[in-house]
């Protein structure tokens, strides 16, 4: 029997072996200080906005902990249900133009609740191979059939839909995935998706997680900045990354919800979230929305710009870009040696990625200034 010392051992040997790594804000920004007081700028973080140390977002957590305390006390279905979640949802569902929006307490919780209401051993998923993690286990912990298709291979696709719909002339059939792809930053073809779908049958189920705050009119997202709200049965998204609080929710029809109310798991057996938490998020939505909203994400956009023509890279369409180095030690070399300059960008390495692309993500945000993207792309160069 292989011991734990023994797995440790052979990760380390791979380079694929995880530490934590503790970190604290040294401003109310991206810098970040780790134990020993280095202070870094980190380019790792999903706050592509900025907006985790707005004033406007802790007045709004601060008095509500004041009011409310600090936790729930109790899932939502037995007593944590507080006015502050209903205000929240009601504000995203306004903000995604949908009927509805249940909450949870975590993106991936989001995902478990989405296939334990609507997946059972009748349905189908079909899943780009780049869907994140939390999708892929929701779904492998389901008793759905599971097919995959090659990132954006639409053919591949259209050919699962008809072998689904042979196999299952009138039962349920979901398509997954992802707005922008948290590792290589690429959209995904929607209209193509929606249409295919709809010739089908199938229902789509879109994570906008690293879209939404970046992309579309008030950042409502890549369903939002193609027009296709409607043509989508789940919207999937987090507080966690350009919202800057926590939290995940699933958006849609108002039955959709209901469902989830009867059958999500991950939300009828949770403690409720904070409601501080659900105001400094309801705080967040009404900046995204507004013209300090549209300044930051042309912020985001002119500093994205700056580094790409900087590295000769495509300009990615949100805030990610990776550089792809291959192997699992060439990129955390290449990590410590950014370190040493005095940034923060961690390696990924399989499994988040597969073998042979591990890589560096750049992740930007509106906090960053253009000297930051200068120093940034020097300390590239010089390596």
């Amino acid at each position: 029997m292989t011991t734990y010392a023994e797995t440790l051992a052979a990760l380390e040997e791979q380079h694929l072996r995880r530490r934590l790594r503790t970190f604290a804000s040294a401003d109310q920004h991206h810098r970040v200080r780790d134990v020993d007081g280095n202070v870094f700028i980190s380019f790792s973080s999903n706050d592509y906005l900025g907006l985790a140390h707005h004033p406007r977002l802790i007045e709004a957590a601060q008095e509500a902990l004041a009011r409310h305390g600090v936790g729930s006390g109790a899932s939502r279905l037995i007593s944590g249900d507080h006015p502050c979640h209903r205000q929240l949802e009601d504000a995203l569902a306004d903000f995604k133009q949908t009927e509805a929006v249940l909450t949870f307490a975590t993106g991936f919780a989001t995902a478990a609740g989405f296939a334990s209401a609507f997946l059972d051993r009748s349905s189908i998923v079909l899943l780009d191979k780049l869907c994140h993690a939390s999708l892929i286990d929701a779904c492998r912990a389901s008793a759905a059939t599971i097919r995959v298709f090659r990132h954006h291979d639409m053919e591949k696709l259209a050919s699962l839909l008809a072998w689904a719909r042979k196999r299952s002339p009138h039962g349920d059939v979901y398509i997954l995935t992802e707005s922008v792809f948290s590792m290589d930053g690429d959209v995904t073809p929607l209209e193509e998706i929606v249409n295919l779908k709809e010739r089908y049958g199938a229902k789509v189920l879109l994570d906008e997680a690293h879209a939404v705050g970046v992309l579309g009119p008030e950042g409502r997202g890549l369903a939002a900045a193609h027009g296709l709200t409607d043509r989508v049965d789940f919207h999937m998204g987090t507080l966690g990354k350009a919202i800057g609080v926590s939290g995940g929710y699933l958006a849609g029809s108002a039955a959709m919800v209901d469902m989830l109310i009867n059958r999500a798991r991950s939300f009828i057996y949770s403690t409720a979230p904070p409601p501080a938490l659900a105001e400094a998020a309801r705080a967040s939505l009404a900046i995204v929305r507004g013209a300090e909203g549209d300044e930051r994400r042309e912020r985001v956009r002119a500093r994205m710009r700056q580094l790409a023509e900087a590295l000769a890279q495509p300009l990615p369409p949100a805030a990610i870009l990776p550089l792809i180095l291959g192997k699992e030690e060439d990129a955390l070399a290449k990590a410590a040696s950014l370190e040493r300059a005095g940034f923060h960008v961690p390696a990924i390495r399989y499994p988040t990625v597969a073998r042979g692309q591990a890589r560096l993500r750049i992740a930007v945000s509106a906090a960053h200034s253009a000297e930051e993207i200068d120093s940034l792309t020097g300390a590239l160069s010089a390596q």
